[in-house]
């Protein structure tokens, strides 16, 4: 009895001795540091977020969400992602308004349309601007005055052939096409830089330009390479959707794009 009442005054006595400091404090809003940029990247994609934030300064980087996607690439599996975009846009910040969101899916914007795709998204979210890599190829294309592209893509022709249709629309013909023949996500994105300077360079005769389709494909470092070595304008899909997404925005400064690609003005 004795013991348990010597605790009982112990902790009464420690207690009393711990302090009582409550302070509330007032704090201001920072004002926006520049355009708000959102990015809507594949569950399977291990590039593009990257590219994108080497492309942009700290204040302009994107808000990013992900939709799931197929770890193997079919025209199924592409179209299946358009009933997941409203939902992935609305993962991003509630109320948050953004001057653009970005798509990151070449051939899924192809297959799904980018009329659909950006109805999917503004059903999502709140934005000025959707663009998504074909759009901003082609936009790309009527600014650096290309007719013509070779397309090098990573995944089988099957794929690839609704983007040559959509290109096709917007009056650039696609001639040469080469593809690395590779349906798996987690094998695109290793495809090596020796690998992609080869089959670029096969590819280049009687066209305006070459384009390195797919965000997950890594070219980023590639660009400025290729264009000396092939004269010509080189173009890629993360690079073209930064491009168009920051004339969408309106020029904000610090946005460094590679390649010729970098001083066109969106028209």
């Amino acid at each position: 009895m004795v013991h348990t009442t010597f605790r009982a005054v112990q902790v009464t006595i420690c207690l009393c001795l711990i302090p009582k400091v409550s302070r509330r404090f007032s704090y201001e809003l920072a004002p926006s540091t520049g355009p708000a940029f959102g990015l809507i990247v594949l569950r399977a994609d291990e590039t593009l977020e990257r590219d994108v934030g080497r492309m942009v300064p700290p204040a302009l980087q994107p808000l990013v969400t992900r939709v799931e996607s197929g770890n193997s690439v079919t025209p199924d599996s592409l179209r299946a992602m358009e009933a997941r975009l409203t939902g992935a846009a609305a993962l991003f910040p509630d109320g948050h308004r953004f001057d653009v969101i970005g798509y990151g899916c070449t051939s899924a914007t192809a297959q799904i349309g980018a009329g659909a795709v950006a109805a999917r998204i503004r059903a999502g979210a709140s934005t000025q601007h959707v663009t998504e890599p074909v759009s901003a190829t082609i936009a790309a294309c009527r600014a650096l005055g290309l007719q013509s592209l070779a397309i090098l893509s990573p995944y089988v022709e099957v794929v690839s052939a609704p983007l040559r249709d959509c290109f096709r629309a917007a009056g650039i013909a696609t001639p040469v096409f080469g593809t690395f023949d590779e349906p798996v996500e987690a094998n695109v994105v290793r495809i090596d830089a020796d690998s992609i300077r080869s089959a670029a360079a096969s590819l280049v005769h009687g066209v305006d330009g070459l384009f390195l389709s797919c965000t997950n494909l890594r070219v980023l470092d590639l660009i400025e390479e290729l264009e000396d070595r092939l004269a010509m304008p080189v173009l890629s899909s993360n690079q073209t959707l930064l491009w168009h997404m920051s004339a969408l925005a309106g020029h904000p400064e610090g946005v460094t794009i590679p390649g010729r690609l970098g001083a066109a003005q969106l028209s």
